[in-house]
């Protein structure tokens, strides 16, 4: 009995022990699997989709590789918030790094009366030395800071091309701020004035490596206008402006916003400036360029506070005296107004007096037409000599008596308006004073309705018809027809422009010419140029003329492809009519297989070494305007590049002959002798090589 009670207490145990051993197993792994689910969930929830789950009883082990150490923690932290972070064991990995991508190296440089201060990134290739030796120098005895800091990483391209060019503008801009990065360069600056600015513009635009980005932002002061000009024409012609000023950008609008209610047709400019006599300048202008319509036609002009209104000769009094009184009683109290009715001349034996002076493109100036005394003509002589140059002025005016007193004071004042063109007239009367020509200034009609608005008087009428060419600015830097005549000789070199045999098709060596010859062109903008084909004597006369022809339209074609301006350009096959050497040998054929590009002359302009013709004694200056000498456009020196073989030759190409021995035959042929200064004339302008 005893050892039943026994066994029976024992078993008791033993399956109390045994239920217990299986109670905790499953509850172990309740707890396990618990854990991994929610380890896990709550790494997808982070995205953390890389990293594995295990479990070993309470132990919760991450495994997996990490692309790196944040990832890693991050997971970690994940896994913390399901479970006590002591239970998990870190069993992950993290991948090598790759290479480090390089910084963006990029520097500013600031410049200004205190000296120039550097902050950036660069490469620790770049000489750090020898750059702020360069700083050092464009500051002169100013301070150069220098805050940049180095990596060492390789410079990437065109850093230090970008480096060069900034560094080179910074010596023409004493206050500036440049951001050099390896593919820009952004530049800030002000200049001194607009046409500093306009000339920094185009050099820094030129100077600027091809595969560089440049953003430029250029400022220059407000001009200070003295005196405050404004002119407004309606003639024959249709309205325009001689000179506008304002003050303000809204004025500036009123006031083209006038001008084109009246007719003014196209893009007009009026200059912003300083100077200013009244804060209702924009209302008065409006106002006179208002009446000035309902004129029918005339000028009004502005100098300063005073306004001057000519109305057209042949104008109705009454419409004239309405005008005038509405204009007079409603102009703001500050401006006076002056008005001038022209009446019509008087009948004279000789004329109405007049002074010419004419402005040859060569800079010769002749002075002819009436003056009222020796003393007024020795002082228009001086005057014009100190303006022109003494060995360039050429004085043919006679004393005559009976003009009026203000003769000497009009002349002189219309000589230092020649003074601002390039080539032109002046041309002097009684009643007027005409003003033509071209000038490389753009604001050459305001400088001279300012001048004569000040040297004449407020009554005073004038006519100027100037006309702004690009090529003649000094501050654009554009080459003349001639420096351009020489560069395309430069360009070409000693390289071909080569056909294919027998055709007019460029082969693919005469690109690169090409292309380098557009690029300059570009710059020589509208010239008048002649691309003449020429040939040997092999095969027939009317076949060589014919694909002469053909080959100098096809280089005009394939400048007008790339952009060129060829308006002005005409095309001439001469066929074998102007050799330059033999055609008894190879040699010599290959030679006069060749493209010229030569200048166009004025066949009506003087020889630039002609000396005036001394005039009769009783020459007036009636006739002295028909004296000009007209715009010359360019010598006529060729520009020889071969053309290639020819039908039935071997296609060969000629090498192209050095300049300096074919100038003198490469426009008329070697066996056409032509005195020094002589210009050849295009016989024809051939209808398929006038691009006009």
């Amino acid at each position: 009995m005893r050892l039943s009670s026994l066994f029976i207490v024992a078993g008791t145990f033993a399956a109390a022990g045994a239920a217990s051993l299986l109670a905790a197993y499953f509850s172990a792994g309740m707890v396990e699997s618990a854990s991994q689910t929610g380890v896990l969930s709550e790494l997808d929830n982070e995205g953390l989709t890389w990293a594995e789950v295990d479990t070993n009883g309470l132990q919760v082990f991450l495994i997996g590789t990490a692309p790196d150490e944040a990832a890693r923690f991050q997971a970690l932290s994940a896994a913390g918030r399901v479970v006590d972070a002591s239970r998990v064991i870190d069993q992950m990995l993290v991948e090598e790094p790759e290479d480090m991508a390089p910084p963006r190296f990029s520097i500013e440089i600031l410049r200004n009366d205190a000296g120039i201060s550097v902050i950036g990134l660069v490469p620790a290739s770049t000489d750090r030395e020898d750059l702020m030796e360069s700083f050092r120098s464009i500051a002169g005895s100013a301070e150069v800071s220098d805050l940049l800091e180095a990596a060492d990483f390789p410079a990437p391209d065109g850093w230090e091309d970008a480096l060069r060019y900034a560094t080179g503008a910074l010596r023409d801009l004493p206050r500036s701020k440049i951001s050099v990065a390896a593919d820009m360069v952004d530049i800030k600056a002000m200049t001194d004035s607009a046409e500093a600015r306009t000339r920094l513009e185009t050099t820094l635009t030129r100077r600027k490596p091809s595969d560089l980005r440049l953003a430029l932002e250029l400022t220059a002061p407000r001009p200070v206008i003295t005196p405050f000009t404004l002119r407004f024409l309606i003639d024959e012609d249709g309205p325009r402006f001689d000179a506008c000023s304002a003050d303000t950008e809204e004025a500036r609008a009123r006031i083209l916003r006038a001008a084109a209610r009246a007719g003014l047709e196209g893009k007009a400019s009026c200059t912003l400036g300083l100077g200013v006599p009244s804060r209702r300048w924009a209302d008065a202008v409006e106002l006179a360029i208002s009446k000035l319509t309902d004129l029918g036609g005339g000028s009004v002009t502005f100098s300063n506070a005073d306004v001057t209104l000519v109305a057209l000769e042949g104008t109705a009094q009454n419409t004239f005296d309405r005008v005038v009184g509405e204009l007079e009683s409603t102009l703001p109290d500050v401006f006076a107004l002056h008005t001038v009715l022209p009446k019509a001349p008087e009948a004279s034996a000789e004329g109405p007096p007049d002074f010419t002076a004419t402005l040859s493109p060569e800079g010769r100036v002749q002075l002819r037409g009436r003056l009222n005394s020796e003393i007024a003509r020795q002082t228009a002589d001086s005057y014009a000599k100190a303006r022109f140059g003494s060995d360039q002025v050429y004085t043919a005016a006679r004393v005559v008596e009976g003009l009026p007193m203000d003769w000497s004071v009009r002349t002189l004042a219309a000589l230092e308006a020649l003074s601002m063109l390039a080539n032109g007239a002046i041309t002097v009367t009684p009643d007027n004073v005409v003003v033509t020509g071209q000038t490389g200034m753009k604001d050459a009609s305001a400088r001279i309705s300012a001048l004569f608005g000040t040297k004449l008087g407020e009554e005073a009428t004038f006519e100027i018809d100037v006309a702004y060419i690009e090529r003649l600015d000094p501050t654009l830097g554009l080459p003349s027809p001639e420096q351009c005549e020489r560069m395309i000789v430069e360009t070409v070199g000693a390289r071909k422009l080569s056909f294919e045999p027998g055709s007019a098709t460029l082969d693919g060596s005469a690109r690169a010419i090409l292309d380098d010859l557009a690029d300059l062109l570009k710059k020589c903008g509208d010239i008048p140029l002649e691309i003449g084909g020429h040939t040997d004597s092999q095969g027939r006369e009317t076949m060589n003329q014919q694909l002469s022809q053909k080959r100098a339209q096809a280089v005009l074609d394939a400048l007008r492809t790339r952009l060129v301006p060829v308006a002005s350009y005409t095309v001439k096959g001469y066929g074998e009519e102007t050799p330059i050497a033999t055609n008894d040998t190879e040699e010599g054929r290959e030679a006069n297989r060749r493209i010229e590009f030569t200048l166009i002359r004025d066949p009506n302009a003087p020889a630039p070494a002609a000396a005036p013709a001394a005039p009769e004694a009783d020459t007036d200056a009636g006739s002295a305007a028909s004296d000009a000498a007209p715009e010359a456009t360019g010598t006529d020196g060729g520009v020889v590049a071969t053309q290639g073989a020819e039908a039935g030759t071997d296609g060969a190409d000629a090498p192209l002959q050095d300049p300096a021995a074919t100038e003198a035959a490469a426009s008329i042929g070697a066996d056409k002798a032509v005195p020094d200064g002589a210009v050849r004339e295009p016989d024809f302008k051939p209808e398929t090589g006038n691009d006009g």
